[in-house]
């Protein structure tokens, strides 16, 4: 078949040729199936290879949080939603009986965005709020579907020299974010394809909010265990 006639199969309305409405019915119910199949697949091998980098994680968190210390989000475009989401989940928990935690959104302020990525460049807009409001004992996650973004890479390395404990997620072979030893735990999802990755990560951040309330339960629950006995 010619490359016209390939074309002309593909895309049949390019060249006024209507679609057989059962055949494209038939065809997109079989991408749905295969995109949901694909989904799941990948959300099966994420976790059986990160679960316990994910429980690492929730322990590193919850220990920030015992010291009163406050977690830091950052991302871009669609990852900078999963920032913002994984901020308001800990600071405004659904689940009765859980306490808000500190947590900043780094994406929320644009007019500081703006003002950095104007004078000092974009690679800087994460770092320098991390300069002015970040302390030792505090934690950071970055979340970027490469884990090639740059500006998530400098401000890893400045949380670091700042004694912040660092979180990434990301997809594919981990990037830069998994190579730059910057990041104390990085949970790479094993995909190329941006959705199965985002996926993965929003089920992620989910999991660590509900581990770390666990976490903290237990130990809230021994203390007042120990003040009944005496």
């Amino acid at each position: 078949m010619s490359n016209e006639g390939v074309l002309r199969g593909l895309y049949p309305f390019l060249h006024g040729t209507a679609q057989n409405p059962e055949k494209l019915n038939a065809a997109l119910l079989h991408s749905v199936a295969e995109k949901a199949r694909d989904s799941r697949e990948t959300n099966e091998r994420f976790f059986g290879d990160q679960s316990e980098v994910l429980v690492a994680a929730a322990g590193t968190l919850a220990n920030v949080y015992r010291r009163n210390g406050k977690l830091f989000s950052m991302g871009n475009g669609g990852s900078s939603c999963d920032a913002s989401h994984v901020a308001v989940e800990f600071v405004h928990p659904i689940t009765a009986g859980r306490p808000a935690l500190a947590a900043t959104n780094l994406v929320a302020d644009l007019a500081m965005i703006s003002a950095v990525g104007n004078d000092l460049g974009f690679d800087h807009v994460f770092v320098r709020q991390l300069v002015a409001h970040a302390r030792k004992g505090d934690a950071l996650i970055g979340i970027s579907t490469s884990g090639n973004s740059q500006n998530l890479i400098a401000a890893f390395v400045k949380a670091k020299e700042l004694g912040v404990a660092t979180i990434g997620l990301t997809g594919g072979d981990g990037g830069k974010m998994k190579s730059s030893g910057a990041v104390d735990h990085c949970l790479v999802v094993p995909s190329t394809s941006i959705h199965r990755i985002q996926e993965c990560h929003v089920a992620a951040y989910h999991i660590l909010w509900d581990l770390v309330h666990t976490l903290l339960a237990d130990e809230r629950g021994s203390a007042a265990n120990r003040e009944a006995m005496q």
